[in-house]
């Protein structure tokens, strides 16, 4: 791959990051930390980490992918407390789940973005050993993601960003 291309990949040419943009990011990122060790979720970090996924320069454009990661986190967060229960860390049956998780979002046309958030939450509930059963664990992830989506949903909403 020649330096051009690999350039012309990373330097955008439409939407590219903007002072604002960034700013609002922030914003966001930091209040849904604070609310959520407010509510004093125990992996507080995933709001955050979610509100970093679907800030987009216009509630438009956020709210697909914020769509995509809610129903993925629900699916691979449901996925995960069933199998985990019964075979936590296996890893066989982590790549079956993982397959069956696709093979019914291709059944449904599925977007792509949300499957790869179910298998997202499927490996981090029950692969991550943890001391919690993992049914709570799944609902922990389910909510801390949805509080980051919420948050930067929230923000995207109340400060828009102009071109």
């Amino acid at each position: 791959m020649t330096t051009t291309r690999l350039r012309n990949l990373v330097i955008a040419s439409e939407n590219p990051c903007t002072f604002t943009h960034a700013a609002r990011t922030a914003v966001a990122a930091v209040a849904s930390l604070l609310v959520a060790r407010l509510f004093r979720m125990p992996e507080a970090y995933w709001a955050p980490i979610t509100t970093l996924v679907v800030m987009q320069s216009s509630l438009q454009a956020s709210l697909p992918i914020s769509a995509q990661r809610l129903a993925g986190t629900a699916v691979g967060a449901a996925c995960g407390a069933l199998t985990g229960a019964y075979f936590p860390g296996n890893v066989l049956v982590f790549g079956a789940a993982v397959l069956v998780i696709g093979l019914v979002c291709a059944a449904f046309k599925v977007e792509r973005s949300a499957y790869r958030y179910a298998g997202i939450t499927l490996a981090i509930v029950m692969l991550i050993v943890r001391p919690s059963p993992e049914w709570i664990i799944a609902i922990h992830r389910f909510f801390e993601v949805s509080l980051g989506i919420a948050v930067g949903l929230a923000v995207t909403a109340l400060w828009p960003e102009t071109k």
